[in-house]
């Protein structure tokens, strides 16, 4: 793998709480432009990790490297501000505010003004607001939101709630998009309509590393798969090699090898 291409490397990460190893000696990268999903049953540490990733927790042992740079140590705040953005299993929207106001509070998080520029409404103000709110209606354009820019988010299909949840985490400038769970809670055809979702993302330059259950999401749109079991990586390869990876089929998915392919 080019290094130059490479955008997260975790080497060796681990969290405990108290006498429980959560992770241990978690390593996994993630190039420019694909589609990484680590998977696992419940419990075996997938959140943790994301969790890590994000700064919500600081690592006990390893490194996590985003373009180059350590971050373990980072404040939440700071890892977004470098490029990392989440979604979360439970979608965490502001339901009271329209489908653009939850973008503009992502695109708000690298505004330059001052305080005093806000107040005062200085003309450096008004230029970097028109600005972000031209980039925040270019978003939803990108993510087919743009005819519901007015309505409030709790008004939305479940799948588009999804889609903003997405397009604010974009809006921050994330060059990585962590994604717990997306198709958590969908039907068919809102998972079907997810993947299509997720292949557009990624051929606009967008990066994701997810979590998922659903193995037919993680199959079809998946470019590697990483498998974590009791905190411990087990196994990791192209989407075909895992579907064919016994130690998976066991541990993971009770040996049924269908319950991979489907």
């Amino acid at each position: 793998m080019d290094r130059e291409d490479l955008l997260l490397e975790v080497e060796e990460i681990t969290k405990r709480f108290g006498g429980i190893v959560a992770v241990e000696n978690v390593s996994f990268r993630v190039k420019r432009g694909e589609v990484v999903s680590i998977i696992g049953p419940n419990g075996a540490g997938k959140t943790t990790v994301f969790n890590m990733l994000t700064g919500v927790y600081k690592t006990d042992h390893g490194r996590i490297l985003f373009e180059g740079k350590e971050i373990q140590r980072r404040e939440p705040g700071e890892i977004v501000k470098r490029g990392i953005s989440r979604t979360f299993q439970n979608i965490r929207l502001f339901p009271d505010m329209r489908v653009i106001e939850n973008v503009l509070v992502g695109a708000h998080i690298k505004t330059g003004y001052s305080f005093l520029s806000s107040i005062f409404r200085s003309r450096a103000f008004r230029e970097e607001e028109d600005a972000i709110t031209l980039r925040a209606l270019k978003i939803l354009k990108e993510v087919g939101l743009y005819e519901r820019r007015d309505d409030y988010a709790s008004n939305l299909p479940y799948g588009d709630q999804r889609k903003l949840e997405i397009a604010r985490a974009i809006a921050t400038g994330a060059k990585l998009i962590l994604l717990d769970e997306p198709a958590a809670g969908m039907n068919p055809q809102e998972s079907s309509e997810l993947m299509e979702f997720i292949r557009l993302l990624k051929g606009r330059g967008h990066t994701v590393l997810m979590i998922e259950h659903d193995m037919s999401v993680v199959m079809k749109i998946s470019d590697r798969i990483y498998v974590i079991d009791h905190g411990k990586p087990i196994a990791e390869g192209l989407p075909e090699e895992i579907a064919r990876n016994q130690r998976v089929i066991n541990v993971y998915l009770g040996g049924s090898q269908n319950a991979v392919e489907n």
